[in-house]
């Protein structure tokens, strides 16, 4: 009987209204005059706990495992990840209708100002037709691209997108909404690149033949979307990538085997060009982590 009643107190407890904190945030980090992409997402926990995710300006996703919250000002902290330092990130802010604003303290003690706004839900309605296929790769230029991030590395030969060695990200100087983007790539072993769809959101391209699916492994999208299987060729073997993103929904096709299907990306990965999700962006192909080959780069865009 008191376990009953107990059950039944609980059950008819009412929870609290959704806190100003919670949702999505897209943030904007001014690190030394560099403006760098970030982002937040908090959500409650049962009745008094408030948790989430945040992107810090470089690596995946991480979990917050309480965000504290009163009279509009709120903080958390969370450990390091690919940071130099050894202390925990804390984050704080105040939160302003749909604005915030606040203070990172890295991992190495330095201290920057960021601003934030809601993030977009990016929902689509009615149907969606498309344009023409656009190819993206010439036969020996690599007109339409632009480097950022380094030394170019990059050349075209033959129709073959070259990263000979870690240096420059690729941005193509065309922007894109919604679309199909076909390409196929090379990665030697142990190698690592990756394709940011709107230059925000990583689809990981790394070697993984043999290795379980995983947040970091190929076809995911980084830190936030794992693939149901493994479908990747051996290291040096051409394989095939067809990713669909329609607003925040993506659908990745893998040497022909579907590995996510219609999910939705939460929000930009480390590494993002900005935080602007509303806005159209470019593909970006990292450069920075090692040799890759890429051929073949087709992008449908939707129809306005």
């Amino acid at each position: 009987m008191m376990l009953l009643t107990f059950v039944s107190l609980f059950s008819t407890a009412s929870p609290k209204a959704a806190q100003p904190i919670e949702g999505r945030w897209n943030i904007t980090i001014d690190m030394d005059g560099t403006k760098l992409p970030s982002w937040l997402e908090v959500r409650h926990s049962g009745y008094k706990t408030l948790i989430g995710q945040f992107t810090a300006t470089s690596g995946s996703a991480r979990p917050i495992s309480v965000v504290h919250f009163s009279n509009n000002e709120f903080s958390f902290a969370i450990p390091p990840q690919w940071e130099s330092g050894t202390a925990d990130l804390q984050v704080k802010g105040t939160v302003n209708g749909d604005k915030i604003t606040g203070t990172l303290i890295n991992s190495d003690g330095k201290s920057y100002q960021w601003t934030g706004e809601r993030a977009p839900s990016l929902r689509r309605t009615g149907k969606i037709s498309w344009g023409k296929p656009q190819k993206l790769i010439q036969k020996n230029s690599l007109d339409g691209w632009k480097t950022s991030g380094g030394e170019n590395q990059w050349v075209v030969k033959d129709g073959i997108l070259i990263n000979q060695k870690s240096g420059a990200n690729l941005i193509s100087e065309s922007t894109f909404e919604d679309f199909k983007l076909h390409l196929e790539f090379r990665v030697p072993e142990g190698s690592n690149s990756g394709v940011y769809l709107r230059g925000r959101y990583e689809v990981q391209v790394t070697d993984s033949k043999g290795m379980e699916p995983a947040l970091d492994q190929l076809g995911a999208i980084y830190g936030f979307l794992m693939p149901t299987d493994m479908a990747a060729k051996s290291a040096g073997e051409w394989q095939s990538m067809d990713v669909t993103l329609i607003g925040r929904l993506v659908t990745v096709v893998l040497n022909g085997k579907t590995i996510i299907c219609n999910a939705e990306i939460p929000g930009v990965t480390g590494g993002a060009i900005d935080s602007h999700e509303g806005n159209p962006g470019p593909l970006m192909i990292q450069g920075d982590h090692g040799a890759v080959d890429y051929r073949n780069i087709t992008i449908t865009p939707a129809k306005k």
